[in-house]
């Protein structure tokens, strides 16, 4: 009798193998399952008590496939996963989760080949609307870690290889930073903690090695910062502004555009695009990225500007501003809004014999420049990314991962 019920067993786990593993490759092979793409991932690593190897993780990431019901997030081997949570952050609330193998991230648009992977599994609030739409969402998690955070005497090290591009990494309470091999802004948090910020621009993983020290002058408290100071201590890898500008032929010296930025204030229920002065404005449209709803937009002009009790400094009667209205920002959620608009601009855009020139500072972090058709890059003073777009446009994207303008000089020939 119990050879004849293990024979079973190993009859029946073998059946049970060959039907996963055709249900594997059914999964791998079928073309239905659009590939997992995601947007804005930002991760902060706040280090926990010196010696307990554990760190707690926010990762900030957006789902962008079209439709998509679930987001999933790797489980990075090695590490011990604990105390997880998922959050919606349109809305702040509660996201349903479960931790999946391989096969089901496959099947669900994940592009793997180790089966043996593990993934959070998020159910998003809602799946991700149509035409460049997205789901904000937040995984907190605390990883237990011995290769990545350990001691030594007493100093503490964090060593560990960083995929995504924007990081910060917080001391605990009464720690100094002694060294940090990766250019990083250091920001002093309002409990005295000292976070490491940066914004890896290399197609690589950042190598980051922190070491710090206990230090009598990291007090539990951050000493004030004048106003005038502390305008310039905001962390730029955790900024959400980004633009792409859409050059149209430039005898036209027009281009479309699109900026995006979340918007986290409460009470908030306007964003104000004042014209730079020498360019007009047409076109504008503006939608709720986390819904696909469309807002609504008004352009004013000069005194109007005043009246509308707009915060637009020095109001001259040829100030120009685009106002997007959306329904006021409650506390604890937040909104992605992408705002569309077509510039004219005779002086930053032009044609110079048969020289295309585009000439224009750019200040926030991130940056893109795609070339009208059949134009030819063949100058840019500012250092690039370079991508061919399908249909053969030259896409150019500028990261900067400093508090301040980059000048962007491009000029390209014709084909």
């Amino acid at each position: 009798m119990t050879k004849y019920t293990t024979a079973s067993a190993l009859a029946m786990a073998s059946a049970a193998s060959l039907l996963h593993a055709v249900a594997l490759h059914a999964q791998q092979s079928s073309p239905t399952v659009p590939r997992q793409t995601e947007a804005d991932a930002y991760t902060r690593y706040e280090l926990l008590a010196p010696g307990s190897a554990k760190f707690r993780i926010l990762y900030d990431v957006t789902a962008t496939t079209a439709g998509a019901r679930y987001y999933f997030n790797p489980i990075r081997t090695g590490s011990i996963a604990t105390d997880e949570r998922v959050f919606d952050r349109a809305t702040g609330k509660p996201l349903v989760f479960d931790v999946v193998g391989g096969a089901v991230a496959r099947a669900g648009g994940v592009r793997v080949n180790d089966s043996t992977q593990q993934y959070i599994r998020v159910t998003l609030a809602r799946p991700v609307p149509d035409s460049g739409g997205e789901a904000r969402v937040l995984i907190d998690k605390t990883y237990e870690d011995a290769k990545s955070y350990f001691q030594r005497g007493d100093t503490i090290v964090f060593d560990r290889p960083l995929g995504i591009k924007r990081n910060a990494v917080v001391l605990p309470v009464g720690y100094e930073l002694v060294s940090c091999n990766y250019p990083s802004q250091i920001i002093q948090e309002a409990d005295g903690r000292l976070a490491i910020s940066f914004w890896n621009g290399t197609p690589a993983e950042a190598p980051l090695v922190l070491r710090a020290v206990p230090s009598s002058a990291v007090r539990s408290r951050a000493t004030a910062v004048a106003p005038a100071l502390a305008s310039r201590l905001d962390e730029r890898a955790r900024q959400t502004r980004e633009i792409v500008y859409f050059l149209q032929q430039p005898e036209t010296h027009a281009f479309d555009l699109y900026h995006d930025y979340t918007e986290d204030r409460p009470g908030t229920s306007t964003y104000v695009n004042v014209v730079r002065a020498g360019s007009t404005v047409s076109n504008p449209s503006a939608r709720n990225l986390d819904t696909g709803e469309r807002l609504r937009f008004e352009v004013l002009k000069g005194d109007a500007i005043t009246r509308a009790a707009l915060a637009v400094p020095n109001v001259t009667p040829q100030t120009e501003a685009v106002v997007f209205r959306f329904p006021a920002v409650q506390q604890g959620t937040s909104v992605r809004l992408r705002m569309s608009e077509t510039y004219t601009d005779a002086a930053r855009y032009r044609l110079e014999g048969e020289q295309l020139v585009w000439d224009r500072a750019f200040g926030r972090p991130a940056n893109a420049v795609v070339l009208p058709p059949g134009w030819v890059l063949t100058n840019s003073s500012i250092p690039a990314t370079l991508t061919t777009q399908p249909d053969g446009r030259v896409r150019l994207d500028f990261v900067n991962p400093r508090p301040d303008e980059i000048a962007v000089l491009i000029t390209a020939r014709r084909r």
